[in-house]
């Protein structure tokens, strides 16, 4: 690896930490701040398609997310954090996220994302185990546009994911090789 390359991951990895690293020092202020993020990101979603309020407070859970992907000439990183609810019982679990891919570009990508898990099954699976991404997600992506906002909607394994950006849509790029677990400092 080469110095520059070197200084622009560094860098790269920095700019990553600092925008996806929730506000606190203490588990109750981080936890505080995690749900602040999913009500925002909640009202956004429900402001480009009201029809997901109904879907979230009706599913056996849901979880809301917030990351931020790092895309340096082949590579990418990302890393986030959020939180999952189960509907039935009121739990919350809060959780991390990070991610790596291969391909070409450069640049920083803020997105937001909520699954609907329409299943407990579905729900449960994503809280015990995490949850990996692989290509299956490329071919049920859709978009939506709707001012400056982009939603876009995948369908995978009885969940919908909606990622909301201010750049486009980043479902091919951002869900692949994505890991979920939960954050052992929060819970």
């Amino acid at each position: 690896m080469g110095y520059r390359t070197l200084i622009v991951a560094l860098f790269s990895i920095f700019i990553l930490s600092s925008c996806a690293t929730m506000n606190g020092t203490t588990p109750a202020q981080k936890r505080q701040s995690v749900q602040n993020m999913k009500n925002e990101v909640l009202t956004e979603l429900f402001n480009l398609k009201p029809d997901t309020r109904h879907q979230v407070s009706g599913a056996p859970g849901y979880a809301v997310f917030s990351n931020v992907n790092v895309n340096i000439i082949f590579a990418s990183f990302g890393g986030g954090y959020g939180m999952a609810k189960n509907n039935n019982t009121g739990k919350v679990t809060y959780m991390k996220m990070g991610e790596i891919g291969v391909g070409l570009g450069a640049g920083l990508k803020d997105f937001r994302a909520v699954f609907v898990f329409h299943t407990d099954n579905a729900y449960n699976r994503f809280i015990e185990h995490g949850w990996a991404f692989g290509g299956q997600a490329d071919a049920a992506a859709k978009a939506s546009d709707k001012g400056a906002a982009v939603a876009g909607e995948a369908i995978i394994d009885n969940v919908t994911i909606y990622q909301l950006t201010q750049s486009g849509l980043a479902l091919q790029a951002t869900l692949k090789g994505t890991k979920y677990w939960k954050d052992s400092e929060l819970n």
